[in-house]
């Protein structure tokens, strides 16, 4: 079985294609580790970043394109993993929709939408990959969100998913235990929503102890710290926000 100093694993990262998950998919890479990047609809950068990598390391790239929502492609895209490399090491759950959803506004596809791809698919994903995953000693990690503690104002439908995802990373760490690790991530301030004006940021960026936004290198280096230094730690949730989850 791998030790945690062996870094020749196999990741299966969701919306790994794209911003937080790009950035986690280029850390883990440089560390040594054989990829495989869900994506939705972004086919473009999605084979440009197999590009990007497999020329630094031929063949350590595999793409798998499905709609998280339908969980029958959650097992298949598990299938699709342990035919190419034979193993699962790794799953990250970072694939997650962000709209407002204010309270006289919300229709039932708003509801299933957003639960279906920020709760219900980790969920029937992490039950597929769990003997997988069981086999190498490997751990999952759920990208959660500071509003999971704290709702987002007009966003209460996410941030009830967000919620219930850090449950479901405590949940899973019960439940699969000892041979499967279960952490969460809660970025702060990392990437801005496209919609965020500057006057916004400003207001947020003041209650940060820190005093400014992360990176989401960040965030790429606390998911290489539970996979590789976090041998005792499961059914955690880390704070990656710069102190801002200290002032109400």
């Amino acid at each position: 079985m791998p030790t945690k100093h062996n870094l020749n694993k196999v990741v299966f990262i969701t919306g790994g294609v794209k911003r937080l998950g790009a950035n986690i998919a280029r850390e883990l890479h440089a560390a040594g580790m054989n990829l495989v990047l869900h994506y939705h609809h972004s086919e473009t950068a999605a084979h440009a970043l197999q590009a990007e990598l497999n020329n630094q390391r031929p063949e350590s790239v595999l793409l798998l394109q499905a709609d998280l929502r339908n969980t029958q492609k959650l097992t298949s895209m598990v299938r699709q993993v342990i035919e190419h490399y034979g193993q699962l090491d790794v799953l990250i759950n970072n694939a997650s929709t962000f709209y407002p959803t204010p309270i006289g506004k919300i229709e039932e596809n708003d509801w299933e939408d957003l639960l279906g791809t920020n709760l219900k698919a980790p969920f029937f994903l992490s039950q597929a990959a769990a003997p997988h995953l069981a086999k190498q000693q490997g751990c999952i990690i759920n990208l959660v969100d500071i509003h999971a503690k704290r709702p987002l104002k007009t966003y209460p439908v996410y941030s009830i998913t967000k919620a219930g995802l850090v449950m479901l990373t405590k949940s899973l760490a019960q439940e699969l235990g000892p041979n499967v690790r279960v952490n969460g991530i809660a970025p702060g301030a990392i990437l801005w929503p496209h919609n965020q004006d500057e006057l916004s940021q400003q207001r947020i960026i003041s209650k940060i102890a820190l005093k400014r936004p992360g990176n989401p290198n960040d965030i790429a280096k606390t998911a290489l710290f539970l996979i590789r230094d976090a041998d005792y730690i499961t059914g955690q949730v880390i704070s990656v926000d710069g102190g801002r989850t200290l002032n109400q």
